[in-house]
């Protein structure tokens, strides 16, 4: 159960550790992250329904001209912006002759296929029919009913964010050789924060793991993001999956009340190996009632190489416990 509300908002954003532990003095916590837990946390995600749709990235990547293209679940997709500005997108196959339309240009709202000049505006034609696509303001998603299997919806599950205008937005992507169970299985895993990404967490305690109701499905944490050996931010967060390719952060406590951390796994298709690939998209919308965080706003250009970076860096380790972890599972040594 929750101890209490957790860190405060202060006067100051920082906190000055007094005497920092070593690294292999930090309570463990093995016994804590029990993998029955772990186990039934996952399970519950993957029973949620989906509506059939997957992440197919940050839409800022569809940019004028090109088309925003990727393989999800073995199907090429395609996606880009009509001449109205509208999201639309379909297979990534060109009907005729098989071309990749993700290396065909965007002229006035309409993919011209670079092989022959088919040109596709979003609606049925030659064969190619549109799928239905998503624009929820941070991500584009693609609904993929033969893949996915369920009740189709009209819309993804897209967690509540902050207030677009009042935020700073930052989207990661990676690619690790995993199944998007291993990733949502590492996020609903915060025992390792502190062990597993010493660079990036301390002091770091699981106040409330999920009871398996609707409304108490979550863990809740305490933890500090190190700045500094000594300087650092505490925060209280919440982990929730409110789909089962989807695992949110939401800050609850502290500084950035209301922030989000959402990452999203999308299967791409096997390597030249066999292996299953997964992408994760990782997006960060934060929010701050500073004054100081409008200056942070303006200068978002600039911040999202140093947000990525330090996502990108929490992903190489993480992404190595994922694929560890389907390793494991697919020889049957998986204790979970």
């Amino acid at each position: 159960m929750s101890t209490g509300e957790g860190p405060r908002k202060g006067r100051y954003p920082l906190r000055l550790r007094r005497r920092p532990l070593p690294w292999e003095r930090q309570p463990p916590t093995w016994r804590a992250a029990r993998p029955a837990v772990i186990a039934a946390a996952l399970k519950r995600a993957q029973a949620r329904p989906s509506g059939n749709w997957y992440v197919v990235g940050d839409r800022t990547r569809v940019r004028p001209g090109r088309p925003l293209a990727e393989t999800v679940a073995g199907v090429e997709v395609v996606v880009w912006r009509d001449a109205r500005g509208r999201l639309v997108g379909g297979p990534g196959v060109c009907p005729h002759l098989g071309a990749p339309l993700a290396d065909s240009p965007v002229r006035c709202g309409t993919l011209v296929c670079h092989w022959h000049g088919l040109a596709l505006n979003g609606t049925a034609t030659a064969g190619w029919e549109p799928l239905p696509v998503h624009d929820d303001g941070v991500l584009v998603w693609v609904r993929l009913d033969a893949v996915g299997g369920e009740d189709p919806t009209d819309a993804p599950v897209v967690p509540e964010r902050p207030a677009a205008a009042t935020a700073l937005r930052s989207v990661w992507r990676g690619v690790g050789a995993c199944d998007p169970q291993d990733v949502i299985a590492n996020r609903l895993d915060p025992w390792h924060g502190a062990w597993f990404h010493p660079y990036s967490f301390t002091d770091l305690t699981v106040v409330r793991e999920p009871d398996g109701t609707d409304e108490g499905d979550r863990f809740e944490v305490d933890v500090s993001f190190r700045l500094a050996r000594r300087l650092v931010v505490p925060v209280r967060a919440e982990f929730t999956a409110p789909e089962p390719r989807t695992v949110l952060m939401r800050i609850t406590g502290g500084e950035g009340a209301g922030s989000v951390v959402e990452t999203h796994a999308t299967p791409l298709g096997p390597d030249d190996r066999g292996r299953p690939r997964t992408a994760v998209v990782e997006a960060v919308v934060a929010t701050s009632e500073r004054p100081g965080f409008a200056l942070a706003r303006h200068l978002a250009p600039a911040l999202r190489p140093v947000l990525n970076a330090a996502a990108g860096r929490l992903w190489r380790d993480d992404l190595a416990y994922a694929e560890r972890r389907r390793h494991l599972r697919d020889r049957g040594q998986f204790p979970g």
